[in-house]
């Protein structure tokens, strides 16, 4: 399974580079939990794609529609777990947030279950988003 799981971790982040929601729906399982590291507005454990999204559509506006996935370095899977190592960026009323993270999805039955999320610098990104 870990290939295909792989297959849906890169079809999941170019949804999310291209902004394409619809299949970012279809590959989100209805009751995702999705782990947001920090202490900002954002962070916490969101359930449920209805959630999630909202979250999602918080981040775009207080970025400006700046917020974005830039690379994806690597995929790398183990059983139903796919590990990502990414950089992402955002910029917003003069302030602007550039770091590496690792994003990891738990797969099951082609949807992802669970997300977690990690960043290379959590004080900065809690500075970003507030």
């Amino acid at each position: 399974m870990t290939n295909s799981n792989i297959d849906i971790a890169r079809t999941y982040f170019q949804a999310v580079q291209t902004g394409d929601m619809a299949t970012l729906g279809g590959l989100l399982d209805d009751d995702i939990v999705w782990h947001q590291p920090g202490a900002n507005r954002f962070s916490g454990e969101h359930k449920g794609q209805g959630a999630v999204f909202q979250m999602l559509g918080g981040m775009m506006e207080a970025s400006q529609g700046t917020f974005a996935i830039d690379k994806i370095h690597t995929l790398m899977g183990n059983g139903d777990l796919v590990a990502a190592t990414i950089h992402f960026t955002g910029r917003h009323d003069g302030a602007s947030m550039s770091m590496d993270g690792v994003d990891l999805l738990r797969i099951e039955n082609g949807k992802i279950t669970e997300m977690w999320l990690f960043s290379a610098d959590p004080a900065a990104e809690d500075a970003f988003w507030g």
